[in-house]
């Protein structure tokens, strides 16, 4: 029901512009099915995806470990919380001169872009993960003698999957948005510039079908990971094993 109010949407506005804005839906699936067939397209979706997937690593990763170190060291959480709930607040491009300077053009700085918003929700979500456990939980490795890998590994990070899969479901979707407005600004590769370009040129098609792909990515990825974090949810035995 969603998507046909969607699709009535999409062919109201492209109708009242009449396509200057927004190409019609069919117009856009038929670009899109020839776009699909050229090799041009997928250089740009195979930059896009290389960047992405570092930077979504990267974020998890280093979100996850930031984030069980301050929810395990209670005041060091308590002092980092609100720097990085203010860095979160601020919107990213006014940053993107610093990024550039620092890393340079190309690769290096699409993947710190994407880091910088994928970064610091996942680091959130952990973080108050942890401080909302058990302290049976605690205590129990405190008495098993765990070390702290352990403890984490073992203990920490199972009874915090669900929101750890929330925080990883937050990140992918700022992680490509950061990388997206990273090839925007500056790169001559990926969806973002072929989007740019798209809208240079006045081809609202090509416009229309690049945010068509990488809307439905997103809405996929998305409804995946917040599959996977409800079925996590319901199963509070699986993370106290």
């Amino acid at each position: 029901m969603l998507a046909l109010i969607i699709l009535a949407l999409w062919q109201a506005v492209g109708s009242w512009t009449q396509g200057v804005a927004v190409s019609p839906p069919l117009q856009t699936l038929t670009y899109l099915f020839g776009l699909l067939h050229t090799r041009m397209f997928w250089d740009h979706a195979a930059a896009t995806l290389e960047a992405f997937l570092l930077a979504f690593v990267l974020s998890a990763m280093l979100g996850l470990a930031l984030g069980l170190i301050l929810g395990v060291r209670r005041f060091a959480g308590e002092v980092a919380e609100p720097i990085l709930a203010g860095f979160y607040t601020i919107p990213k491009v006014t940053l993107y001169p610093v990024v550039l300077l620092l890393f340079g053009l190309g690769m290096s700085a699409k993947v710190a872009f994407g880091v910088m918003h994928g970064l610091v929700p996942m680091t959130l979500f952990t973080l108050g993960a942890v401080r909302n456990l058990s302290p049976v939980l605690v205590r129990t490795a405190k008495v098993l003698r765990l070390s702290p890998g352990r403890a984490m590994r073992w203990v920490l990070m199972p009874a915090c999957l669900p929101d750890i899969v929330n925080g990883l479901r937050i990140s992918f979707s700022l992680s490509l948005l950061g990388v997206l407005i990273g090839e925007m600004f500056s790169s001559q590769r990926g969806l973002g510039f072929l989007l740019v370009n798209g809208m240079a040129q006045n081809n609202v098609p090509l416009s229309t079908a690049v945010v068509t792909v990488i809307v439905a990515v997103a809405i996929l990825a998305n409804t995946l990971m917040l599959r996977a974090g409800r079925r996590f949810a319901r199963r509070p035995d699986a993370a106290a094993r």
